[in-house]
């Protein structure tokens, strides 16, 4: 009777270990705010340079076998057709570096329903950044895109050229605290555009030049 009872005491703690395994894997981080920009402005190396950069913060913080994208839209130019943000990421669900939610699906993330703000929306170091009125603001977001995720197709460019200008132009931003300012204050992809694409215009604007990163698998 005792050998039975402690070998289903090891199988509970065998089974519990192995659940705890599985729903830690589940809730890895796969969302996560850029700790740092590319330091010019808004010029990343255009989408493939922002995707890169993405993958590197995520592997210096110990993120392995995943894919990230830089959740930016970018327009037509030469062959390359619109790519709009929302394509690029997957379809979630995805978790911030503590293991929260933040959306389940796409649908979600561009809803009223999402669980992106200032305490959920960290870097891939598990920080919050700065938002309306912590000095300095830095709450806006390089997105280039429409509230649901979508380039901004009015005849002009938001993109800062694709994000690979840092001088004259303008990038379409979010406020990942989505509150305060713009047309659209409550949203964390589509609040305001930017002064410019220079460091200092994005500084003078209310940002540095963050974008968000997302695993797509």
């Amino acid at each position: 009777m005792k050998k039975t009872l402690i070998f289903i005491s090891a199988s509970i703690a065998i089974a519990g270990g192995t659940f705890s395994t599985i729903n830690s894997q589940q809730n890895e981080m796969s969302f996560f705010i850029t700790s740092v920009g590319s330091g010019d402005g808004a010029n990343l190396g255009g989408v493939a340079g922002a995707d890169a950069h993405c993958n590197s913060l995520a592997s210096a913080a110990g993120s392995s076998g995943k894919t990230w994208r830089a959740y930016l839209s970018s327009h037509s130019a030469g062959n390359s057709q619109d790519e709009n943000a929302r394509d690029r990421i997957g379809f979630g669900p995805w978790y911030n570096s503590e293991g929260v939610e933040i959306a389940s699906n796409l649908n979600v993330l561009h809803g009223p329903s999402n669980n992106l703000n200032k305490q959920t929306a960290l870097t891939e170091n598990g920080d919050v950044v700065n938002g309306r009125g912590d000095t300095p603001n830095q709450h806006d977001i390089l997105t280039g895109s429409t509230l649901d995720g979508r380039t901004v197709d009015d005849g002009s460019n938001h993109t800062c050229n694709n994000w690979t200008s840092n001088g004259s132009g303008s990038a379409h931003v979010g406020h990942f605290d989505r509150t305060g300012g713009g047309q659209n204050p409550t949203s964390w992809n589509s609040a305001h555009g930017s002064r410019g694409c220079s460091q200092d215009d994005l500084v003078g604007t209310g940002g540095n030049g963050y974008f968000y990163c997302f695993a797509t698998d």
